[in-house]
């Protein structure tokens, strides 16, 4: 695979860059990292250019020039509204890693990185779970309209590079929390769900703090800064057809999570499990060995991760509530 051949190494230094989905939670923790590098950092604001168009994403790239693309855009969203816009989650993740791929190829851009996500894997795949596990089982069926938009940027990466040579790569992260967040109860993933849902309990001095599912299941949780380190580090040290994985090895059950996030916002009653809603796949634990192969590790522990989260929403979230 050539890991930490330096024949491989790829430089953005002075070199203009595309982060698509600047805005989420992604994008924005790649503009914090990008500002460290030497490189001209290009965005499109959603309502001057829509990915799910062909036309104008070809438009923009013509005319904008980048030279290295981040991929960070996408439709997310948790259990709830997986189930709920499952057209939604499939059209829009398609079309969006599709119409930029393509230009990218089309345009000669330099490099490009594809955000993909852990959900690509197969509900029942070994743990940890190693790249070689795609594509060998069924997917999660709560998230499978998602999972399936992500498997296809992928092999789109790997159809290009094999076809044209284009220098594509994809990585897939496992779950994501920080800053910039979605804390909707009815779109969020797992970490804000509970951060809301236990500060309006502490709020109300709710005796218990409600939440979905049996508690056990298990979870590798990452700060998106890590993450944002990873794709930088990525971009300049890696290049293969293999779609890398980005994990912490911080791993804990939903209970375990409850009450660290409890702690963390100082919520001081019970829990309370409600079983009849969905826990989605039992665990998801990525195998990082390829990642450690080239010299990267995560850095952010769980409860400063927590804590930096937490100080966000309340500056943040709540004076919008308050508005």
């Amino acid at each position: 695979m050539g890991f930490l051949d330096t024949s491989l190494k790829y430089s953005i230094k002075k070199k203009r860059v595309w982060v698509a989905g600047h805005n989420g939670m992604v994008g924005s923790s790649l503009l914090r990292r990008l500002a460290k590098e030497d490189c001209d950092i290009l965005c499109a604001a959603r309502l001057d250019l829509d990915l799910r168009n062909q036309h104008d994403v070809d438009y923009w790239v013509r005319k904008n020039k980048p030279q290295t693309i981040i991929i960070a855009a996408a439709t997310v969203g948790g259990i709830l509204s997986n189930i709920n816009y499952p057209a939604n989650f499939l059209y829009d993740n398609l079309m969006i890693a599709s119409n930029i791929i393509h230009t990218a190829y089309v345009h000669k851009v330099e490099k490009l990185l594809f955000i993909g996500s852990a959900c690509v894997y197969p509900k029942d795949a070994d743990q940890p779970i190693s790249e070689e596990s795609l594509l060998t089982g069924s997917l999660e069926p709560t998230n499978e309209p998602h999972a399936i938009a992500k498997l296809a940027a992928i092999k789109m990466c790997q159809a290009y590079r094999t076809q044209y040579g284009s220098d594509f790569i994809a990585a897939q992260p496992n779950n994501l929390f920080g800053p910039g967040d979605d804390f909707d109860p009815n779109s969020s993933h797992v970490v804000p769900a509970l951060i809301g849902k236990a500060h309006r309990a502490k709020q109300d001095t709710a005796l218990a703090l409600k939440i979905w599912g049996s508690g056990s299941v298990r979870r590798e949780l990452m700060y998106v800064d890590d993450l944002a380190d990873a794709v930088v580090y990525l971009l300049k040290n890696y290049s293969g057809s293999v779609p890398i994985n980005i994990g912490s090895g911080q791993e804990f059950t939903i209970k375990a999570l409850a009450e660290e996030i409890c702690q963390v916002i100082d919520y001081r009653g019970g829990l309370e499990f409600d079983r009849t809603k969905p826990d989605g796949v039992k665990r998801k634990l990525l195998d990082r060995r390829l990642m450690e192969k080239l010299g990267w590790a995560a850095k952010t522990s769980l409860r400063e991760g927590l804590k930096k989260t937490y100080d966000w929403y309340c500056k943040h979230e709540l004076k919008q509530e308050k508005v």
